[in-house]
């Protein structure tokens, strides 16, 4: 199913809620109303601001078509205060055109008319000139909003929601009408071909005043001669119902819409109820699917979430989780990302609601590890990203392409992109923390996810895999007996830190500042050093009668190692390095010796901070 299909699908949907407006309307921000006496002069000025007066209050207001390109194009009973008023902050030749167009519209329509407010309109634009703009009536910051009217004591009643404003609408916009028909692409049937398709507004990035899904503004972006829409011939209606329906979930205030959104990507999602799925069921699936793709603050709710998704991944049903959920609904997730004046698809998913939340846990179980960097509250892949691939730990440095990657992998059941593992790898050498545990979980889930598809993507007419392509599976927790070299060096790594630590106590930079980098890339060039160093490390804890148990452990994990260390390490030996690095640094600790030391190595760096 295409985008623009499953979008056409949900308006019905929307409608039948009552959600959305009818044709030839919209919903836009309205921030100052003009309240006009019966001549025509104004009476009031008065703003509808949200509650911290930055933006205009939403309302539906009548807009059947889009404004692009260059050129003047006003709106009917309403617009910015360049159209309207001839006053903006930007080029005042172009907004003179704007204001002269917007008059000459209105003159056209509104001569003759015997509506009263109809009248007070054309009487206020034959009078009104910019200069007129001024305190204490007017503000500056007015012109940021969209301007409409209002005739005195009608009750709050704006010009345009009266019966012979919309009659006139209706009138103007049959007159608009396409008269090229074609196939529709959406429904199907040959209908009227929308030549410009709708701006879609809330893409994080992309224009506030809106940018296209669907749009041919070049020569090279068009074929066989044909101009706009005609490339792609979507009918009016449709294009009216696939842009209403994007809008309405990119509102803020959508419960369809992630509040953070992966990467640069602005996600949407909802349930297809065109078959047997009821408005019940499609609201639980969207419900459940939000939180577990962006598990809430709450530590208990999180915690349920968390069950939730160990449930389905121990084979559950869906139904006794909660009886609303049916796993067979159709679901859909939408990724947008902005590109100049319109906008790029990141990624278009389609499958069964169940199998979305299947795969949702199966990479929360790929994630897993021991001891849990996150606590009770899984983590959403953007905050995974965040963790483990932005600079300075920033939404915005997140690399938009291997966001929308990962979120396909994620949602689609596939292989980790492969530039995860590059992009946590790399953050480490340039000084992230590997103790906190992010980017171990990061490199485990690629690594188990590689081991469970080796070399391709299998399924269940696949040949049986040969000994040669098996993988071993990254453990979860400290695993001793691990065969791997990679993840044994990462974990002697982590015991010669912890020498350092407690016979030097908090120095400027430690092994790991200065080492780990290389140590994980090139073992064999940097572990005769650290050897060395670690020598001289516990000579001088056994002078202060300490660290028996390290020398313990040290011996453990050398003892499982070749007397030739590796040359260099692939990026996947890196990974498990990293893997083995954690393990250690959290799960060494055993016994009551190594806890009462190292409880005392910390209260004396607490004692020298102070």
């Amino acid at each position: 199913m295409t985008v623009l299909e499953a979008l056409d699908r949900y308006y019905h949907r929307m409608a039948a809620r009552g959600d959305v407006t009818p044709p030839g309307w919209s919903v836009e921000p309205v921030g100052v109303v003009i309240v006009l006496g019966l001549d025509g002069s104004i009476v009031d000025v008065f703003e509808r601001l949200d509650e911290k007066g930055k933006r205009g209050l939403p309302m539906r207001v009548p807009k059947w078509f889009s404004r692009q390109g260059q050129g003047s194009t006003p709106f009917l009973f309403w617009d910015n205060t360049a159209y309207a008023l001839g006053v903006s902050t930007k080029d005042p030749g172009k907004t003179q055109r704007d204001h002269e167009a917007f008059k000459a519209l209105h003159r056209r329509v509104l001569t003759g008319r015997t509506d009263p407010a109809l009248v007070a309109l054309n009487r206020f634009l034959e009078q009104w000139t910019p200069d007129q703009f001024v305190a204490p009536r007017f503000s500056e910051k007015m012109m940021a909003y969209n301007v409409a009217f209002q005739l005195e004591g009608t009750d709050r009643q704006l010009i345009h929601q009266r019966p012979a404003a919309i009659a006139l609408c209706d009138e103007l916009r049959a007159e608009t009408a396409a008269t090229v028909t074609a196939f529709c692409l959406v429904s199907g049937r040959r209908l009227p071909v929308a030549r410009l398709h709708p701006s879609v507004k809330g893409v994080n990035g992309a224009q506030s005043s809106g940018a296209a899904l669907v749009s041919f503004n070049l020569e090279a972006f068009t074929s066989y001669g044909k101009t706009q829409g005609d490339n792609a011939p979507t009918s009016e209606a449709a294009a009216f119902r696939y842009g209403a329906a994007l809008n309405g979930l990119l509102e803020r205030a959508s419960r369809n819409r992630l509040a953070h959104g992966i990467g640069d990507a602005t996600v949407v999602f909802w349930a297809d109820t065109s078959a047997a799925t009821d408005e019940a069921s499609a609201r639980a699936a969207e419900l459940f699917f939000a939180a577990v793709v962006e598990p809430p603050d709450e530590a208990e709710e999180a915690k349920k979430i968390r069950d939730q998704l160990a449930a389905v991944a121990q084979g559950r049903g869906l139904a006794s989780l909660d009886a609303r959920l049916d796993p067979d609904t159709r679901f859909h997730v939408l990724g947008l990302a902005p590109n100049a004046a319109r906008l790029s698809v990141r990624f278009w998913l389609t499958d069964t609601f169940g199998a979305f939340v299947e795969r949702l846990a199966a990479h929360h179980r790929d994630l897993a590890i021991e001891p849990s960097p996150w606590g009770e509250r899984p983590p959403s892949i953007g905050r995974l990203l965040v963790k483990t691939t932005a600079m300075q730990e920033k939404y915005e440095n997140i690399p938009p392409l291997l966001a929308g990657e990962v979120a396909r992998a994620v949602l689609a059941g596939t292989r980790y992109p492969r530039a995860l593992l590059a992009a946590a790898i790399m953050r480490l050498r340039a000084g992230d923390d590997a103790a906190t545990g992010w980017h171990a979980a990061a490199i485990k889930a690629v690594l188990a996810r590689d081991a469970r598809r080796p070399r391709k993507e299998r399924n269940e007419h696949d040949e049986p895999q040969s000994p040669q392509d098996a993988k071993e599976k990254p453990p979860v927790s400290l695993h001793r007996e691990n065969a791997d070299p990679a993840y044994q060096l990462g974990r002697l790594f982590a015991a010669f830190e912890t020498a350092q630590r407690m016979a030097l106590g908090k120095v400027n930079a430690t092994i790991r500042d200065r080492y780990f980098g290389a140590a994980s890339a090139t073992p064999a060039t940097v572990f005769p050093l650290l050897m060395r160093g670690v020598q001289n490390h516990l000579g001088k804890l056994r002078k202060e009668r300490k660290g028996a148990w390290l020398e313990r452990e040290i011996e453990e994990i050398t003892d499982r190692l070749d007397d030739h260390l590796p040359r260099a390490l692939s990026l996947e030996k890196q990974g498990r390095f990293v893997l083995g690095y954690y393990h250690q640094r959290k799960g060494q600790f055993v016994g009551r010796e190594a806890e009462a030391e190292l409880a005392t190595t910390d209260a004396e760096d607490d004692d020298h901070d102070a």
